[in-house]
């Protein structure tokens, strides 16, 4: 199904002066153009924390304490050698020492043993999303299927994933290409079973951009990525790319007749002019709260654009040339008639660029986690 009007967007307020605009964080205004940021923030980013990431270290090795704990349960107590009957009776304070050794390792045994079985379940259950109930309408959801296309080596090990550079823990590392993206200062990163995953407040602040585009649009490329929209209305974007007076594409939720549906809109002239997009949507599915692996994909041959939920084909449109709008990849929000809108609220995770279009078999396999042969991603953050 297509749409050939671009549906009104919900446009964020306008900032107050010295805020840093729609979307960024307050501040001195950006300088110094596409790139990464400087120390005084730089082209929309703040400034780079160099905090150690906590997500980047690793948990100290557990060990199981020893059978047979002296004084336990059903152990033999003491023997009595060596006391003198008749002294004065004083408190034994090396038995009570033993005692309360003893307690604090039994305590022990069974913190470590919940951890276990919490670590089995996880891992006999699949892929949850973890949310926190932090003010911002995040909520717990159902497990997921897991990504159907290859990691790279070092994400093949729980404890050596981490998500964001060393160092930076609010830019999120590319473990395909060399592309970070910086996190706007209400989209944060957290637990994700052993990985991590973002979640957005659906606020100003919560975006994230890279330094540079990402996408070549004038080619074939496909851009997926799970989702959980805890939003009950409006328009939430989960990625677009372009900063100028509109976006080249987007992917996300509009309404449409009144009701949540998950679209994929491209721009095809120049400025945004309503005339110029064309959009593919799939209405009629269940979006609050729902765990959703989301595709999109251009092919410059065909000219046209597909919109797949869950592996399924929701539809297919014929699109002129793609218009190149300036600016990198955004999460968590769109440019529309030069203003931020889509705000994202809820989790991001297994964000991946493919610098080639997903035929409507390969989106289903990779949905199975059957696609042969895999095709290796441009681009990759947050992977599970």
């Amino acid at each position: 199904m297509t749409d050939g009007t671009n549906p009104p967007s919900s446009p964020q307020p306008e900032p107050a002066p010295g805020s840093g605009g729609y979307g960024f964080p307050p501040g001195p205004s950006a300088q110094g153009g596409y790139g990464y940021p400087s120390a005084s923030g730089g082209y929309g980013f703040p400034p780079a924390g160099q905090q150690p990431n906590p997500y980047q270290q690793d948990a100290p090795g557990q060990q199981w304490p020893p059978q047979g704990i002296p004084g336990g349960p059903g152990q033999p107590a003491p023997p009595a050698e060596g006391r003198i009957f008749g002294a004065s009776e004083q408190p034994d304070w090396e038995a009570m020492a033993d005692r309360s050794a003893a307690d604090r390792r039994r305590k022990k045994l069974w913190m470590l043993g919940g951890g276990v079985t919490v670590l089995a379940l996880l891992a006999g259950g699949g892929t949850f999303f973890l949310l926190g109930d932090d003010g911002g309408g995040a909520d717990a959801q159902p497990a997921t299927s897991s990504s159907a296309s290859p990691e790279p080596e070092d994400s093949k090990s729980p404890a050596a994933y981490t998500a964001t550079v060393a160092g930076d823990d609010t830019l999120l590392r590319d473990s395909y290409g060399s592309t970070g993206i910086r996190l706007g200062s209400d989209l944060k990163v957290g637990p994700l079973g052993k990985r991590f995953q973002v979640v957005g407040k659906g606020n100003g602040n919560s975006w994230a951009q890279s330094a540079e585009p990402v996408v070549d649009v004038t080619k074939s490329f496909t851009v997926t990525a799970r989702v959980y929209s805890s939003a009950p209305k409006g328009s939430r974007i989960v990625m677009s790319q372009g900063d100028g007076e509109s976006f080249s594409f987007e992917l996300g939720v509009n309404e449409v007749k009144d009701k949540q549906a998950w679209i994929f809109r491209v721009q095809t002239g120049d400025k945004g002019a309503a005339a110029t997009t064309r959009t593919v949507t799939a209405e009629g599915l269940n979006i609050l709260k729902t765990p959703t692996l989301l595709m999109a994909t251009y092919d410059a041959q065909k000219k046209a654009i597909a919109l797949y939920v869950d592996g399924r084909k929701a539809g297919e449109t014929e699109v002129p040339a793609i218009w190149q709008a300036p600016g990198p990849l955004q999460l968590g929000r769109s440019k529309h008639h030069n203003i931020w809108t889509g705000a994202w609220q809820g989790a991001l995770h297994n964000i991946k660029v493919y610098d080639m279009a997903f035929t409507q078999e390969q989106a289903a396999g990779y949905k199975e986690g059957k696609l042969e042969p895999s095709p290796k991603p441009a681009h990759a953050w947050l992977l599970t």
